[in-house]
């Protein structure tokens, strides 16, 4: 009895030791902001039979008209085997085309269709319409203070 005591004393004086050197807060909030932010696009994507990995290669395809597939395994950091299924998907649904490229035959060149620049769109709407209330409720300044956290937070910032 007396051991688990101990035990337990020691376990509530480590996690007090924690909340000195981890901001458990900020964490909570970015995990809570994450999971709202991605839940109405979730919802669009889930009646395709979609998940975020379409998300994302969609939006940065219809951001980057003509992007090669090798740009984009770099901005996404997935593997070709990864990409190669998602992209497939969009592909044969009308919402990408690849294009060989001009100079490399080799290269593929991506670009949303007008199906796809419409999905995009409708995924944006309900996330830029949340930033915006939550830019509104921040105050001055707000706006370029979150950019610059943001930018902080990537592993490599380019200013």
């Amino acid at each position: 009895m007396a051991g688990q005591s101990n035990k337990s004393q020691e376990v509530s004086e480590g996690a007090g030791e924690d909340e000195d050197t981890i901001d458990f807060e900020i964490i909570e909030l970015l995990f809570f902001a994450y999971r709202d932010f991605t839940s109405d696009p979730d919802a669009i994507l889930e009646k395709s039979g979609f998940g975020r990995a379409h998300h994302r290669v969609v939006h940065f395809v219809d951001r980057e008209p003509g992007m090669t597939v090798a740009d984009l395994l770099d901005t996404l950091k997935i593997t070709k085997q990864s990409l190669a299924r998602v992209l497939k998907q969009l592909i044969d649904s009308g919402y990408i085309r690849q294009v060989t490229g001009p100079e490399d035959r080799r290269q593929r060149m991506l670009y949303t269709t007008k199906e796809g620049k419409a999905l995009a769109r409708a995924l944006a709407e309900p996330q830029s319409r949340r930033i915006a209330d939550a830019l509104a409720k921040a105050g001055p300044g707000g706006r370029e203070t979150v950019k610059r956290f943001l930018a902080n937070m990537r592993n490599s910032t380019a200013e």
